[in-house]
């Protein structure tokens, strides 16, 4: 089961579609050359296959996995799809110590009770803005910190619509993982910025049209 959200844009995991404690995965591209967004908590990995061919991908088509945060439920299966689909793992370098060592604090292991197997990580990033080729598109990952220090967001303007992925928009927070809820801040005011169309949470999912997608994060802005 999957579910297209914009052009070559698809949902493929997360509660409603492989398991209650998947975040929401993304999947850009197209047969060939497409960038996965997170990788869920890691047993659902047979499950994200399967929607991923439904959806007409099959797994030498993902050439990228963005890591958007160190936490297990979004970090979980990245070391299967690195070893069964031979993609490159890329993640800002402030979060890529813990997926690479495992860290069980800062990967919220204890949330979730599940063990997690450590994964490389390809490209680190450490710039405030990066983009990624993936086939004809343009990904630009941005550095947004609060949630965690190395938490990136991502949007790409595909057939005149702005896709924002920003997971975990709504945080939560804990010192454990190092959150800074002023880093936070001004992370959000820079993904308002961006005037996206469609919104892509970590666990909402599909928020849309621009003015809901505007409207969420202003509104955990007001909450927290």
């Amino acid at each position: 089961m999957f579910k297209r959200i914009w052009g070559s844009v698809y949902m493929v995991g997360g509660p409603e579609l492989t398991s209650p404690h998947d975040c929401c995965v993304y999947v850009v591209g197209a047969e060939g050359q497409a960038l996965l967004v997170d990788s869920g908590l890691g047993p659902s990995y047979p499950s994200l296959l399967n929607n991923l061919a439904e959806a007409g991908l099959r797994p030498s088509s993902l050439k990228l996995a963005l890591a958007t945060h160190a936490h297990v439920d979004h970090v979980g299966g990245m070391a299967k799809f690195r070893e069964g689909c031979g993609l490159k793992v890329v993640a800002h370098e402030l979060d890529a110590d813990a997926i690479e060592s495992g860290d069980a604090e800062r990967l919220a292991l204890d949330a979730y009770g599940v063990s997690y197997q450590p994964c490389p990580v390809d490209v680190k990033l450490s710039r405030a803005e990066e983009e990624l080729e993936v086939g004809p598109l343009r990904v630009v990952v941005l550095h947004t910190p609060g949630h965690t220090p190395g938490s990136v967001a991502a949007y790409v303007d595909v057939d005149g619509r702005r896709l924002l992925f920003a997971q975990d928009v709504h945080g939560p927070f804990s010192p454990s993982w190092r959150s800074n809820l002023a880093d936070w801040r001004r992370s959000m005011e820079k993904l308002l910025s961006l005037d996206a169309d469609v919104l892509l949470e970590g666990h909402f999912g599909v928020i849309e049209p621009a003015e809901a997608a505007r409207r969420f994060i202003e509104d955990w802005l007001g909450i927290l």
